[in-house]
């Protein structure tokens, strides 16, 4: 799925499970669509397990806290998941070449 926060110019895309919990997310900013995060539940959790979370956070970003059910104020569009990976490759092949 995916919303537009046009407070901030900034498009999010989520890939969910079954439950709803955010699984992967991507967002980009502005008329460029930079990319400002591409981030992994899972990845982040292994990073957790050993011990460097603040920096898998500090260069991928963070997932949604909450499962997208308890969201207020959203209408995501929903996106296949073929439409989500054409964005998360893109987004963090260009995150991961930058410098740390």
């Amino acid at each position: 799925m995916r919303c537009y926060w046009d407070e901030e110019d900034t498009w999010f895309y989520f890939e969910v499970d079954v439950d709803g919990w955010v699984i992967r997310q991507v967002e980009l900013a502005g008329p460029e669509l930079t990319p400002i995060t591409a981030a992994s539940l899972a990845e982040r959790q292994r990073a957790r397990d050993e011990g460097h979370l603040d920096e898998c956070d500090s260069r991928f970003g963070t997932t949604a806290e909450l499962p997208v059910s308890e969201w207020e104020g959203h209408d995501p569009e929903q996106l296949t998941a073929e439409e989500f990976e054409e964005v998360w490759g893109p987004a963090r092949r260009r995150i991961e070449a930058r410098p740390d």
